[in-house]
């Protein structure tokens, strides 16, 4: 076993040690269960010597009655340490699996754009179950079936030492078979999880894409997408099963050559040294007996190799640093209500997962003033997205800074930054509860919902006859990202949870892109009333939506080129009166 799974080894421990007692009360029992099969062959010498002689014995009859106690003691104690190991599994899998979904809240930004969905969702559900369950299955095999080998073995020494040399040939002989296919399954094992990672991202983008998939007929397409990544899947899991599966062949095959050895020798001591038909039979069965857990150890090597694999792969999910340290956090200032005055000075930023890459903003200086309606214009790619994800921290600038009321914004707490900014995207995602959790996101339970604030905030981004609409009002659940709503209106419901959260700065990336011009213009009316006194930044594509606002700036090539009013970029006659022109032109 190499350091790296020793470590991982040593951290799936360090979660069992709260359970020691329960993981105590299971050896207990397992040794139990190991005792009980050391007995059979203890009872079969006196049975066959004693029992068979052509004379009653009055006392022969005790050794049925044992034995029927021997599987009763067994059976319960073998149901007692599956049942204690599995309670210990469940506990330990819920705190795993409560802090990877903790790291997935706090995980920085850059990590979701490494990693797809199915991937961390392959982690968190299904790779720390299984985990768990292999982990659970080679304890139980290496505790159980080590004290029966060791039983077992001492009963053999006890019986006949010169034949018992021969069966002990067969551990080093093992030991050295899974030292050679131990290699070849780690390799195995990580490529098969990265494969089953792939397959599950097949189908997530099929699932997700579904109307893109029927109207351009890409069924067969995914489909071989898809056959592709399974058939490949396949392969390897067939490549690991006949590594793995070496084990227990193998073993059977040297036991089958060692139990030759001791028939031979055994018949030769008959003639020499009066070996009993008892002891040469109790002898034979121990060592039947003893093949079996020694193949459960031998096929212990392929589950471990699996599970340390697995291991691996959510440890390093659990290690992704955090947005905000809690060390750092201490020594920062907290902010309980802005007052909205935004500073950008010399701000560069550059995507680190593309090296090479030109700057996606670069010597950005720009102040705005609390209440101020500042609009982004530019072409695609301009670095309008880019620039207010800064704003949140979502991502942190590569060179100059950016303050909030005059503070450094990496100075102030992190959950206090985002207290003071509601952010409505052009990538709209709803969450499938009802329409009050969706508008008070955030909320935890029903009584931290504020009711009559949900109504409000739906009237105002024009939902009220959706309302009306909907037998449940906002307790009626709104399906997967929204989908029992129509576009418009999943649109307007991320704008009431914008209105619902009531924070000094508002973020709009094209909030209106999906409303018809009625709604458009009944949700622009309660924008303009929201964004009253509020610090409001715009993206926006069409220009009619932003003509009135304190300040439009232009961005391109991740710089500002102009900033101004409507009327002071048009007189300027640069790149946005070429934009207005196109579009009112086309319009």
């Amino acid at each position: 076993m190499n350091a790296q799974d020793r470590t991982a080894l040593n951290r799936l421990i360090s979660y069992l040690k709260p359970h020691i007692g329960l993981i105590i009360g299971s050896l207990v029992a397992m040794a139990f269960v190991a005792a009980a099969e050391t007995s059979i062959p203890a009872l079969m010498k006196p049975l066959l010597d004693r029992g068979f002689t052509g004379q009653l014995n009055s006392k022969l009859w005790q050794v049925p009655v044992f034995l029927v106690g021997l599987a009763i003691v067994r059976s319960l104690a073998q149901f007692l340490s599956n049942y204690l190991l599995t309670k210990v599994i469940n506990e330990v899998l819920l705190k795993l699996r409560e802090q990877m979904f903790q790291s997935l809240l706090h995980a920085r930004t850059t990590f979701f754009q490494k990693n797809s969905a199915s991937h961390l969702i392959n982690a968190v559900v299904f790779e720390v179950n299984n985990v768990l369950s292999i982990m659970g299955g080679v304890l139980i095999s290496l505790v159980r079936d080590s004290l029966t080998v060791i039983g077992l073995i001492g009963y053999l020494i006890y019986l006949n030492w010169k034949l018992t040399l021969v069966v002990l040939i067969i551990f080093p002989v093992i030991a050295l078979i899974m030292k050679k296919i131990n290699k070849r399954l780690r390799v195995l094992n990580r490529e098969q999880q990265t494969l089953t990672s792939d397959l599950a991202y097949i189908v997530e983008e099929s699932t997700a894409g579904y109307k893109i998939v029927k109207v351009h007929g890409a069924q067969e397409y995914e489909m071989h997408r898809f056959a592709q990544k399974a058939e490949r899947l396949r392969q390897f899991a067939l490549k690991s099963a006949v590594a793995g599966g070496l084990n227990q062949p193998i073993t059977q095959l040297i036991a089958s050559m060692a139990l030759s050895v001791v028939l031979v020798i055994a018949l030769m001591q008959s003639a020499t040294e009066g070996t009993t038909v008892g002891g040469f039979a109790s002898f034979i069965t121990a060592m039947m007996l003893v093949i079996s857990p020694l193949k459960h150890l031998a096929d212990i090597n392929q589950p471990l190799q699996r599970g340390l694999t697995a291991a691996e792969m959510i440890f390093g999910l659990m290690d992704q640093p955090f947005e905000e340290d809690e060390d750092r956090r201490q020594n920062m200032r907290s902010l309980d209500k802005a007052k909205g005055a935004i500073r950008f000075e010399n701000v560069g930023f550059s995507y680190e997962q593309e090296e090479g890459r030109q700057e996606a903003l670069s010597n950005i200086n720009l102040t705005i003033q609390p209440g101020d309606v500042i609009a982004f214009v530019g072409p695609s790619g301009g670095g309008k997205s880019t620039l207010v994800n800064l704003l949140p921290r979502f991502f942190k600038p590569t060179s100059g800074h950016i303050y909030l009321d005059d503070l450094p914004l990496e100075d102030i707490v992190l959950a206090d930054v985002r207290k003071q900014i509601a952010f409505v995207s052009q990538d709209l995602i709803l969450f499938n509860d009802t329409i009050a959790a969706n508008i008070a996101y955030g909320a935890v339970g029903q009584e931290g919902i504020d009711r009559g604030r949900v109504i409000e905030a739906l009237e105002a981004a024009n939902l009220g006859g959706l309302l009306r609409e909907l037998p449940d009002g906002i307790d009626s659940i709104v399906g997967d990202n929204g989908n029992r709503l129509s576009g418009g209106q999943r649109q307007r419901l991320a704008i009431a949870r914008a209105i619902y959260k009531n924070a000094p700065i508002l973020i709009l990336d094209e909030a209106t892109s999906a409303l018809d011009s009625e709604s458009e213009r009944q949700v622009q009316d309660a924008l303009e009333r929201l964004m009253a006194g509020r610090t409001t930044l715009v993206i926006a594509h069409r220009l009619s939506t932003i003509e009135h606002a304190d300040r439009i700036v232009v961005l391109e090539h991740g710089k500002i080129v102009e900033n101004g009013t409507h009327e002071e970029l048009l007189k300027l006659d640069g790149l946005y009166a070429n934009l207005h022109r196109i579009q009112f032109s086309n319009a």
